[in-house]
Formats: C-alpha cells, sequence, structure tokens
C-alpha cells in the first residue's frame, strides 16, 4: 500500500505547542503515514504561500490542528492560516464532500472549530491520556482501516439483537475460520492438521495456530485423538453467520 500523503497545517502559537505538532507528525510517518510538516519540509527563504497550496494540491488528506490560537486567525484570516483558510475553502468548494480535510481538535478548552469547518467531524487531542484513542481513530481513517466491517444485508429479518454487532476488519481467528473452510473444501478427509490447513494461507503458522487454539477454546473446532482439526456444529453456524460458507 502506498503511505498516504497528509499535510498538517498548524499556528506556531508557543515552543510547546510546535513540539507537540512535531511529534504528531513524528508518530504518523512512524505508523505508515507520510506527514508533510514545515519543520521538515521548509527552510529559510522558500515561498510559504506556494508550499502551502503546492502541498494542499497534492496530498491525500490535510490535517488542521485547531488550536484556540488557530481557530482564532483562521477566523480574522490573519497571516499563513488565513492565507491557508483560503486555499481550504476554495478546495472544499470544488470537492462537495470534503473528506480531505481532518481537523484534529488541540485545546486547553472547548472544543472549537475555525468557521469554515464547523460542518466537519473532527478527532479530539486535547486530552494526553486518551492519545492511543485519538491515534487510532484517526490512523483508521488516514490507512482506510475501519475498525469494522459493514455487514452485509442478510435474509432474516427475524434475527435477534442481542450479540449482532459486525465483524472486525482484522479478525484473526475469522481469517483462520475461514482458512479451514477453505482447506476443508479442498479435502476429502474428515479432519486435517494444521500444515494441511496452512497451504491455504500466507499467515505465519504460529499466528494460525494462535487463533486455531481460539477457535477451540470457543467451540469452533475440536482436535482428534491423532491431532488433526475437526469443524464442530457450533463452528459450522460461526461459519454460515459469518458469511465464510453458504447454509
Amino acid at each position: 500500500m502506498t503511505p498516504p500523503r497528509v499535510f498538517i497545517s498548524y499556528s506556531h502559537d508557543s515552543a510547546e505547542h510546535k513540539g507537540w505538532v512535531l511529534e504528531f507528525a513524528t508518530t504518523l510517518r512512524n505508523r505508515g503515514v507520510d506527514a508533510v510538516l514545515d519543520q521538515w519540509d521548509l527552510k529559510p527563504g522558500d515561498d510559504l504561500p506556494h508550499f502551502m497550496e503546492t502541498e494542499l494540491a497534492r496530498c491525500d488528506y490535510a490535517i488542521i490542528v485547531c488550536s484556540e490560537t488557530y481557530v482564532t486567525k483562521a477566523n480574522a484570516g490573519k497571516g499563513g492560516v488565513g492565507y491557508e483558510k483560503m486555499i481550504v475553502t476554495a478546495s472544499l468548494l470544488e470537492r462537495i464532500d470534503g473528506n480531505k480535510i481532518i481537523p484534529v481538535v488541540r485545546q486547553s478548552s472547548g472544543p472549537v472549530l475555525p468557521t469554515f469547518l464547523k460542518s466537519k467531524l473532527y478527532v479530539n487531542f486535547s486530552n494526553d491520556s486518551e492519545v492511543e484513542y485519538s491515534l487510532d481513530e484517526l490512523l483508521r481513517t488516514l490507512l482506510n482501516a475501519p475498525l469494522f466491517e459493514k455487514p452485509a444485508i442478510g435474509s432474516s429479518p427475524f434475527k435477534p439483537l442481542h450479540g449482532a454487532k459486525p465483524d472486525r476488519t482484522a479478525d484473526g481467528l475469522k481469517a483462520a475460520m475461514t482458512t479451514v473452510a477453505q482447506a476443508f473444501e479442498k479435502s476429502h478427509y474428515p479432519a486435517l492438521s494444521v500444515s494441511q490447513i496452512l497451504n491455504f494461507t500466507d499467515m505465519h503458522r504460529l499466528k494460525l495456530e494462535r487463533y486455531l487454539s481460539q477457535a477451540k477454546s470457543e467451540g469452533l473446532v475440536s482436535i482428534n485423538s491423532i491431532g488433526k482439526y475437526i469443524v464442530t456444529d457450533d463452528g459450522f453456524t460461526y461459519l454460515v453467520n459469518h458469511g465464510i460458507i453458504d447454509a
């Protein structure tokens, strides 16, 4: 996957705030995002308006770090933030969905967004004790990795509400059970070894064994007297309910 290019806009409120933005951008790069920041990509003598305009045009996303000072400057149209506001507003007019712009709130009070971003959903980074939750939310958007899959439309209108939660997109148990189903589909044997199941996945053997162990603990598979795996009745129900095989 090509790392998403993300331009970070912020106001130079203080040395502390500038340092926080640098740590924030560094963390994004460490976690697979091509973050663009003036502290790396600009040097004395460079053209600031040209840099802003070029990067906003090139980026996949633009993160707007909304401190109190940024909001004040953007609403008043002052300084670099004011110029950038003009470009972003024009970009929003051209892109009706506007999903290129992600406000990140970093404030001691609020949250408050600039007027031109009022309608947008934001990620709140104001509470340092919850920063990992905020990073997870942001990164899942930037990397197109939602926590849950959107369920397919079912055929049973009377399926109970209890336990009706969607699958996680990175669900190792579901991946292992999918591999088990594929292995049994291609085999005439009533039970299969780990080595036989492993032929149907790129998953590391240790990871596969871990999730098979979880499947066993949840009653989805069992192991016969010679150490081979069998799909249980509960396992068959799991495969049907998760759309892995037809009923």
